[in-house]
């Protein structure tokens, strides 16, 4: 797969150079209009010629498709987690695994906020928090706190033993919002006025 995207990287910087090459030559005018007529006819006039752009651009198609393939296909594995269960394969998106940790930290009484961004690499699991805290918590506890539970957390889920880097990117520190005071209720009861009738049922 490496020797693949070397030879396709390698093919599309010539192709790059040399449609580069030719169009700055032509804006400088170092290539004369004849000449580029003299090539042209001598294209259209040579049968041989003719079959080698033909496949040559045959082949260009091909390595496109490749390309876009090959991006879609990292972008796709890029975005999920996978491992080998005994009866197949099992594929986790990274938006559940960012779901699942919002819904594990909404409780936490020292964060008003939290989203976290989670990446998949070769090296391992990144997940990124940002986090909006309250003014009166100890930021360096807080935020060892929140590492420590999104890492078990993870873990506990996912039950792999992959490194998991967690960080925290504390992104507002805000004041708790006090609960507005119930109102002194008047304690005299209730007077009615008028008249009771009492009668026979």
């Amino acid at each position: 797969m490496k020797i693949l995207s070397g030879l396709i990287l390698f093919f599309y910087t010539l192709i790059f150079l040399t449609i580069g090459g030719f169009l700055v030559a032509v804006s400088l005018n170092l290539v004369g209009q004849e000449m580029i007529i003299e090539t042209v006819a001598a294209i259209y006039s040579t049968l041989n010629v003719r079959l080698i752009l033909g496949l040559s651009g045959i082949l260009f198609v091909f390595i496109s498709i490749m390309v876009v393939q090959l991006t879609m296909g990292k972008i796709r594995r890029e975005k999920t987690i996978a491992f080998e269960n005994p009866d197949g394969q099992v594929t986790i998106a990274l938006s559940a695994i960012e779901d699942f940790i919002k819904r594990a930290m909404k409780n936490l009484p020292e964060v008003k906020e939290l989203r976290p961004n989670v990446k998949a690499s070769k090296k391992g699991i990144r997940i990124i928090n940002r986090v909006t805290l309250f003014s009166d918590v100890n930021i360096p506890e807080t935020t060892e706190k929140i590492q420590n539970m999104v890492k078990t957390r993870v873990q506990d889920m996912l039950g792999v033993e992959e490194p998991i880097d967690i960080r925290v990117h504390v992104v507002k520190i805000v004041h708790k919002e006090e609960a507005p005071k119930d109102h002194k209720k008047d304690d005299k009861p209730a007077q009615y006025r008028g008249s009771i009738e009492y009668g026979s049922y």
